[in-house]
Order: structure tokens, then sequence, then C-alpha cells
């Protein structure tokens, strides 16, 4: 399959950029070029922005149960696409196949969901303190939306923002991942042949910092909606709190996975494992481990058998469950920081560096990596790392288990494994993290995601992140009153 030279989408055509300027998009793999993306500076977002301010008087106007229609028709056509999308996301990011096309799927059943929710923008009837009068409220949406999106989810990510604008009647500009353009841009296709207005949804890309600048304070923008790093998300909070932006930042995490000494050990490592999907790089990824004393070196001796036999390689092939990371200067960055565990005396119990052989001359790789006998306090525990490296740290009773867990600046995710349920509950809710998963268990796209402490500010998907979206303004009138013509 021939990978597309990306353009952007402004007011409902596809085009380059005014300058004619494009970045080149390199496979991770292997490091071939694989294609372009077109490259916006201001007079391409100035055109965006009109079109924004546009597109927005016309679909605050349409009915929640035609952008319902829309949006269903939206998801039918992502979905029929999944296997061409998967392909292209896996050239432009090193994504195995199947992790590519699921989601992909999942990403059509998210617009199916917010598609659902635009039909219940429910407001409310307010009882009055004084006799002869209504009080009601109604929900409207925010307005022109700037939405930044990352690199490794490029469908998950930027289809929450873009459902969720959709939905509640605002226009967006979406500034995509230049790393991995072509599934980005095909989810605002499928949008674009469901039929949805011009000027409802734009797609830049570009160098982000020149984007960010120029968008964010810009009156035209109302909501901002970023996911990505902790540095650039407290900048971005910066810039829109001058002009009074709502934001919602979704930002880095360390999370924590506590396994209890009455737990299914060899479940547990097992999804420990999850750390080598997408080769680490997701910020709600597990990748420090906690073991109780008493059953620590049962559990190591797991991991270690389960680390040294992860199949990577090619992400196009299908035993293949974990692929390259994403350029150069992450892999460099990965490995200095594995360098940085060792340094401070953190056993190296498997991988740790670059693997040999044919396969791995060209493409950025890095092995599976597992530490042990990890302190805390190093780096390797505190700081994310946004590769295929785990640290387990081990521990006494619950009570050391949780504080440890907290002891972090982020507070994005979380696990527990036990097998008393109640016991798993209990742990949940002393954990400090925006979302936690009990024995494996996942949250869905339905439910609110976010972050406490510097992994973010607001919530994201679920009727939570619905509601961010919309002003909420409160009516009062007389009974009996008639708006006159």
């Amino acid at each position: 399959m021939n990978y597309p030279n990306v353009q952007l989408y402004i007011d409902g055509k596809w085009r380059p950029a005014a300058s004619g300027k494009t970045i080149p998009v390199l496979n991770p793999a292997n490091e071939e070029h694989v294609g372009t993306v077109a490259y916006a500076e201001k007079a391409d977002l100035d055109l965006a922005l009109a079109a924004a301010r546009k597109g927005f008087e016309t679909w605050r106007k349409v009915s929640p149960y035609d952008r319902y229609r829309l949006m269903r028709k939206a998801a039918d056509i992502l979905r029929g696409r999944a296997g061409d999308i998967a392909t292209l996301m896996t050239m432009e990011q090193g994504k195995p196949l199947v992790e590519a096309k699921g989601e992909t799927l999942v990403g059509a059943d998210v617009i199916d969901w917010f598609a659902e929710e635009a039909r219940r923008t429910y407001g409310r009837t307010v009882p009055a303190r004084v006799e002869g009068v209504y009080q009601f409220e109604v929900k409207e949406p925010v307005g022109p939306v700037a939405a930044f999106t990352p690199w490794n989810f490029p469908i998950n990510q930027a289809v929450r923002k873009l459902s969720c604008a959709v939905a509640t009647g605002c226009s967006i500009i979406i500034k995509g991942p230049e790393e991995t353009p072509a599934a980005c841009a095909a989810l605002v296709d499928a949008f674009a042949q469901a039929g949805i207005p011009a000027g409802v949804v734009n797609l830049v890309f570009g160098v982000p910092a020149e984007i960010s600048a120029y968008l964010i304070p810009h009156p035209i923008i109302r909501k901002i909606s970023f996911t990505g790093s902790t540095a650039v998300g407290q900048r971005i909070m910066e810039k829109g709190a001058a002009t009074m932006k709502r934001s919602f930042l979704e930002l880095g995490g360390k999370s924590a996975t506590i396994v209890l000494e009455d737990a299914d050990l060899g479940f547990a490592t097992l999804m420990g494992m999850g750390a080598c999907f997408h080769a680490g790089q997701g910020c709600a990824i597990q990748t420090r481990m906690l073991l109780p004393r008493s059953r620590y070196e049962e559990g190591v001796e797991m991991l270690k058998g389960l680390f040294a036999a992860v199949p990577y390689g090619d992400p196009q092939r299908p035993d293949v469950i974990m692929g390259p990371v994403i350029s150069a200067k992450q892999r460099e960055r990965v490995l200095g920081l594995i360098e940085k565990g060792k340094a401070e005396g953190a056993t190296l119990a498997v991988g740790g560096g670059r693997p040999s052989g044919d396969e791995f001359a060209k493409g950025w790789w890095v092995e599976p990596t597992l530490f042990t006998d990890v302190d805390n306090s190093m780096t390797i525990a505190q700081q994310e790392i946004f590769g295929p490296v785990v640290a387990v740290i081990s521990y006494d009773d619950e009570d050391e288990a949780v504080a440890i867990a907290n002891d972090s600046s982020y507070g994005l995710n979380g696990s527990v494994f036990t097998a008393d349920p109640e016991r798993g509950v209990r742990v949940a809710r002393r954990i400090r993290t925006g979302t936690v998963e009990v024995n494996g268990c996942p949250a869905g796209f339905h439910a609110p995601f976010g972050g406490f402490k510097s992994s973010g500010i607001g919530r994201e998907a679920g009727p939570e992140g619905f509601d961010a979206y919309v002003e909420i303004k409160s009516v009062g009138l007389p009974q009996g009153f008639v708006p006159a013509d």
C-alpha cells in the first residue's frame, strides 16, 4: 500500500500549505522516507481560524439528532477503512498491525458513543423562589476548539476531541501529529466523506510550538484540548489562562501496579508485559511494578521469563507485539535513562540496549527492559520514560505499597491485583490517580479520563468530558410570557 503525501484540511478542502513546504515522514522500523506532510504556517492558520468561526455559526444551529446521524455515518466509514488505516499507522509509527487496527476500530466506537450523547444534551428546570417565574438551564456549545494531539495514538487521542466537539455543536481545529499524520488525516476524512459542513472540522500540521503560540491566544478559539507532556502542558495552560480559555490537559504519567500478596502472580506479571505494547510509548502504561517482599523473588523470575520472550520485530508481522520507538531521538532518550538506572544502582535483569541482528540494523529499536532492586527515588521510578522499560520495587505491607504508588508527581493511572474484590476496591480508593484498574479491568472510553497532580486538569470522554465542551446558561422568564415575533 502506498503512503500518501498528507495535506491540510481547511474549510472543507484538502490542500497543500500556502508556502508549499512539507515535512518528511519516516518509518521508524527501517528509517525509510515514506511520504510527506504539509507544513502549516500563519497564512494557513488564519484560513483555518476563519473557517472554524464560519463553521461554528453553521454547526451550532444543527439539531443534535442531525449531528448524531452524520457522526454515525462517519463511524461506519472509519470502521470500513480500518484495515487500510492500520497499515498506514504501522508504516508511520511502528505500532504492530493488530494494535493499529484495534485502535482504529475503537475510534469508530468512540464516534458512535459521542453521537448517542449528542441526542442527550439535556438541560434542567430549576424551581424558582418567586411564584409565577420559570427558571431553566440550557447547554450551548462553547465555540471553536483548538485541539493538540500526540503521535503515539493518532486516532485514539484525536477522535475523543473531535467527536466531543462535533457532538456538542462546536467547530474544531486539530493540530495533528507530524510523525504520524496519515492515520489522523484518515479520521478527519471519514467526517469529510460523511458530509460534515465546511469549516466545522479543520486539520493542520507544522511546528507544534509555532502553531500553539498562534492558536491558543487567538480570540476566535474558546477552548483548548491538549494531550502530551507535562512540560508542554504547563506552557499551554499559561497561554490559555492569559485569555481565559477553558482548557483540558492530559499529561504525563508514571503508573504503578500494586500486586498484593494474595494475587494470582502469574496473571499479574503477564499483565505487566503491557509496558511492551506500543514499545512503552503511552502515558498510562504501568511502568512501576510493586511486588510484596514475601513473593518478590517468585515474581521477578516470572517477569524475567516473560520479558526475555517478548516477540518484537517488523510490526507488519502478525506474531509481533512490540515494534520500534518513534524516532532516533526517543531511542537515545530511553537508552540514556536505562544507563541512569544502572548508574543509580538498579539491577538490569533483562534487555537494556539495542537488539542485534540484521533485522534491527536500521530502525529505532530498544529491547524489552526489566529492572529489579529499584528504589522509588531512582530516576527510572520517577521519570516518564516512554519506552519498554519496567522497574520492579518491593514492599512490606499494603500501607507501604500505597505510599510508594502515590510517591510520584504524576497521577494518571494505577492498578491493583488481588484475590479479594473488597480489598481491591479499598486499595483503588487510596491510590491518587484519575483511573485505577483492578485485576486488569480497564475503564472504557465512555468513562471519564484524566489525571491528578502533574498528570493534568479536567476529564476527557464520559459525560464529564462532554460537558467540558458546553457552556451552561440559566434563563428565567415569567409564566405565560410569549416572545414577540
